[in-house]
């Protein structure tokens, strides 16, 4: 429940051939960089802006001046950049996502439709199709200790080699405002996350995170 194809269409991302080769989705991570200039390159420019070398913008994209986008970055058809929200780069943003008030994304692929709309912070991170942050929910990326992150399912550890991973969330996930996602979170397809929750490890498909320890399936 934790690998690429248990929790994520690869069909509504333009990252789907980076994705499709990686057994995990954390190991996409490394490559956004390249695979947003690679993908950029083929982007027709009757439909995308070009600002800057390494920044795609599709012409019917709605990005407020007051919004700061750093490359590489592709920003998809039919998304919103609101007011103050920083990109650092490494961030493709896909179709009709909202990226929202002070929000700041980096080294992220937001599959279509999603919603980071008030006060998130998401960084070293996947979001599904259909995903939606609550206000103020973020993805913490490094562990206090600085040591390699591991994702936790029951008592086994999957290695992820990885000193920066915030969360994997899959299709359709809600997670509720003010919830902080440790590093190594991987949330099932159609979960829900209660807010103010501290989540760690792994949250099976179709469930409701209540708090540590009270995970219920939907009915």
């Amino acid at each position: 429940m934790y690998k690429t194809n248990d929790l994520l269409d690869l069909t509504k991302t333009r990252a789907g051939e980076l994705l499709s080769a990686c057994e995990y989705p954390w190991q996409a991570l490394s490559a956004i960089s390249d695979a947003i200039l690679a993908i950029g390159e083929t982007l027709p420019e009757d439909e995308f802006d070009h600002p800057s070398e390494d920044i795609w913008i599709a012409k019917d994209a709605k990005v407020f001046p007051t919004a700061y986008i750093g490359g590489p970055c592709i920003i998809d058809h039919g998304t919103e950049v609101r007011h103050c929200a920083f990109i650092r780069g490494s961030a493709l943003v896909g179709r009709n996502c909202v990226v929202g008030n002070s929000v700041e994304l980096k080294n992220v692929i937001l599959f279509d439709n999603v919603q980071t709309p008030h006060y998130n912070y998401v960084g070293d991170s996947i979001l599904g199709y259909k995903a939606h942050m609550g206000a103020g929910s973020i993805t913490s990326n490094v562990k206090s200790d600085k040591s390699l992150v591991s994702v936790k399912f029951g008592g086994e550890l999957i290695p992820t080699e990885r000193k920066k991973f915030g969360a994997v969330l899959g299709d359709f996930v809600e997670v509720g405002c003010n919830s902080v996602l440790n590093p190594g979170t991987i949330i099932g397809r159609h979960s829900n996350i209660y807010p103010v929750s501290c989540v760690r490890g792994v949250v099976p498909e179709n469930s409701i995170y209540k708090s540590k320890g009270d995970i219920v399936s939907k009915q």
